[in-house]
């Protein structure tokens, strides 16, 4: 009887398609997600005992193995424990939570902060607590998923605009009533191209036309602007973007993002974000490492000026090759091979030769922008770039 009653439940249809998904069997057969690394120190990794280079990482700055970063870290779960164990609204709410916010609300030019477990959250969070329904969404196509997520649990209306075309905002606003309540959505860095947001064109656009800014800075925080202070800062419109987003685990070397603005639109979130509502609160060794980083950007800007030398020379080893890296500005730079198994091929010829990255293929890109994904590091050393610059070599001949 228990056996019998067994078999029915896993004949069911949903349990069935999770076994018969082609994009899960083709995953698996080439395997080129889900890659589990044995250790790490700095900007190498281990994989199946092999020493390789990583160079799809999010750790611009190369601060993951600061000394201070790390007793930092320390010292926060020897002063509170491993979590709150409870979400901010009721019993897990600390000091050190406080302290952060305050540090990051200034480092931004902002009057407050809040500080959440992920930067998807802050992210999802940035438009679900502000959409309602009459209200429009106008978002750039190519936004991060945690926004779209985000705007689904709204009633609001979506309307998307070409990537990074102000123009194309232009036009879809002069469809819209001045009256109605918009959200204009897009990202500082585009992290899957490297392109910088068109942050001047896009005030332009906007202006007089009931719009509240919403800025996914994940990428730009710690990157661009006076000491990494970010994108809004890079073109001087910090008071002109209602709400900066973004997140710990890129150039601050943590996990948990945030979300940054005027006291009464981060006061507003708290009271109308499910994200921040219901979600634990950031744990200790997070919060401490990630205000350490935070200092660290002002007290050694060594680490920014390496990530932008470290950046050139690594453009210029691709331009060498001619090889595709969509236009990038940024320390994120694909590489754009066209086709899935173009991409797959030039992946896994990285790998051979020592060298990690990541692929990114339709319809997580648009068709035809199957791509390789890297990312370089301040921590990169010379011998790295130059080992990089051998793998590269080595793959695009075999294009």
């Amino acid at each position: 009887m228990i056996s019998s009653l067994f078999n029915a439940k896993a004949s069911n249809t949903i349990a069935s398609r999770c076994q018969e998904d082609e994009v899960t069997r083709l995953r698996l057969r080439f395997n080129p997600f889900y890659r589990t690394f044995d250790r790490q120190e700095g900007t190498h990794v281990w994989l199946d005992g092999r020493e390789m280079i990583m160079l799809s990482s999010n750790d611009y700055l190369g601060l993951t193995h600061h000394p201070k970063v790390i007793e930092a870290a320390q010292r926060g779960i020897a002063e509170w424990g491993t979590s709150p164990t409870g979400a901010r609204l009721s019993n897990g709410s600390r000091a050190y939570h406080q302290r952060l916010e305050e540090k990051l609300a200034a480092f931004l030019g902002k009057e407050a902060c809040h500080v959440s477990v992920a930067g998807y959250i802050s992210c999802m969070s940035s438009i679900q607590a502000f959409a309602q329904k009459g209200d429009v969404v106008l978002g750039d196509k190519n936004l991060h998923s945690s926004i779209w997520a985000g705007l689904g649990l709204t009633q609001a209306r979506a309307e998307r605009f070409a990537h990074n075309s102000p123009a194309d905002l232009r036009t879809l606003l002069s469809y819209e009533s001045p009256e109605t309540p918009k959200i204009v959505a897009f990202e500082g860095v585009y992290s899957m191209e490297g392109h910088i947001a068109a942050i001047p064109e896009i005030l332009q656009a906007t202006q007089d036309q009931n719009c509240f800014l919403v800025m996914d800075d994940a990428h730009g925080f710690g990157v661009l602007g006076h000491e990494g202070r970010g994108t809004a800062n890079h073109f001087n419109a910090t008071d002109q973007i209602d709400l900066i987003a973004g997140s710990l685990s890129k150039a601050l070397s943590s996990t948990g993002g945030f979300v940054a603005g005027s006291r009464n639109v981060i006061e507003y979130m708290r009271s109308h974000s499910k994200q921040t509502i219901f979600s634990a609160a950031l744990a200790p060794a997070q919060s401490y490492a990630a205000e350490a980083a935070l200092d660290l950007l002002r007290e050694e800007p060594e680490h920014l000026r390496r990530l932008w030398e470290n950046t050139k020379r690594y453009k210029q080893i691709l331009q060498d090759l001619k090889l595709d890296t969509w236009g990038s500005e940024t320390p994120a730079v694909p590489i754009v091979l066209g086709t899935k198994e173009r991409a797959y091929r030039f992946w896994q010829h990285l790998m051979d030769r020592g060298v990690f990255t990541v692929m990114s293929i339709a319809p997580a890109v648009p068709p035809g922008k199957d791509l390789v994904r890297t990312a370089i590091s301040a921590c990169h050393t010379d011998e790295d770039i130059s080992r990089i610059a051998d793998a590269m070599a080595f793959a695009a001949r075999r294009l």
